[in-house]
């Protein structure tokens, strides 16, 4: 599927949603539309909202991916998608991943 396709899942709230989130994750590294797309999901409220675990959300999922695609434009990208959050999910998340400022957070995904 391309990109386009797996976002649209994703804002469809397709059942696989998460799967196509992840898939469009996988793409970071190399993939600028994926970057696009995966930072404008983010916002979404449902992604927000819909937890994998615990505090970690599907749009907490999507800026751990983007910072660990370690690239300026993916960063840049999670930083701003950070920033978008409400303060106390700031606080959550910066307290999930262990550093005090989100350009600390150098997570790996194996």
């Amino acid at each position: 599927m391309g990109n386009a396709e797996l976002a649209r899942m994703i804002e469809a709230e397709h059942p696989y949603r998460g799967k196509a989130l992840f898939e469009l994750c996988d793409r970071l590294p190399t993939d600028d539309d994926a970057v696009a797309k995966v930072a404008m999901l983010t916002r979404l409220t449902s992604l927000r909202r819909a937890r994998l675990f615990d505090r970690v959300s599907l749009a907490w999922s999507a800026i751990i991916a983007l910072l660990a695609a370690e690239t300026e434009n993916a960063r840049g990208e999670a930083y701003a998608a950070f920033r978008a959050l409400d303060p106390d999910e700031q606080r959550d998340m910066l307290d999930y991943l262990e550093v005090t400022a989100i350009e600390e957070a150098h997570p790996r995904i194996a």
